[in-house]
C-alpha cells in the first residue's frame, strides 16, 4: 500500500465525517472532470482516459497548472495520486470508510522539493487550508444531494 513521503518537510493529515452514502462520496471524489462544479478553489480538471491505476489528470488550482498520475486505486475504498508541480512533489492519499450511517474520509498529502525547503512554513500552512477546504466542500456537496 502506497503512502506519503514520511521524510517530506511538509505532510498534512485531515479527516471529515460525512452523512452520505459511501457510493455517493466516492462518485463525487473520484468524478475529477466534475471537480469545478462542487470545489470552488478547482478551476478545471480533466481526466485522462478511465479511471485506473496509471492514469493521469490535468487540473488547475490556486494559479497552478498540475498533472497528477493515479498512483493506487481500490474502488469505494483508497485513490493515491502524485506528481510534480512547480518544483513541488506531491503524493495525495485518500481513503473511504463507511461507519454507521457516515463516511469517513481521510485524506494525507506530502510535499517535497526546493520551493518546500523555502518556504515550509507558509507552504504547509496553504496545503493545510487547501485540504480543508476540500473536505468541507465534498462534505457541503455530499450532504445536499441526499
Amino acid at each position: 500500500m502506497l503512502t506519503v513521503d514520511e521524510s517530506a518537510p511538509v505532510i498534512v493529515r485531515l479527516s471529515a465525517e460525512i452523512n452520505a452514502p459511501l457510493e455517493r462520496v466516492w462518485a463525487l471524489h473520484t468524478g475529477i472532470d466534475d471537480w469545478p462544479v462542487w470545489n470552488p478553489d478547482i478551476d478545471q480538471s480533466r481526466l485522462q482516459g478511465p479511471l485506473a491505476e496509471g492514469a493521469s489528470f490535468t487540473w488547475r488550482t490556486h494559479g497552478l497548472e498540475i498533472t497528477s498520475t493515479v498512483r493506487e486505486l481500490v474502488p469505494g475504498a483508497r485513490i493515491v495520486w502524485g506528481g510534480p508541480a512547480s518544483g513541488i512533489d506531491g503524493v495525495h492519499v485518500w481513503t473511504f470508510e463507511q461507519v454507521g450511517d457516515r463516511v469517513t474520509v481521510r485524506t494525507e498529502e506530502s510535499w517535497s522539493g526546493a520551493p518546500v525547503d523555502a518556504a515550509t512554513d507558509q507552504l504547509a500552512a496553504a496545503l493545510r487550508t487547501s485540504l480543508e477546504d476540500w473536505l468541507t466542500c465534498l462534505k457541503n456537496r455530499a450532504e445536499k444531494l441526499s
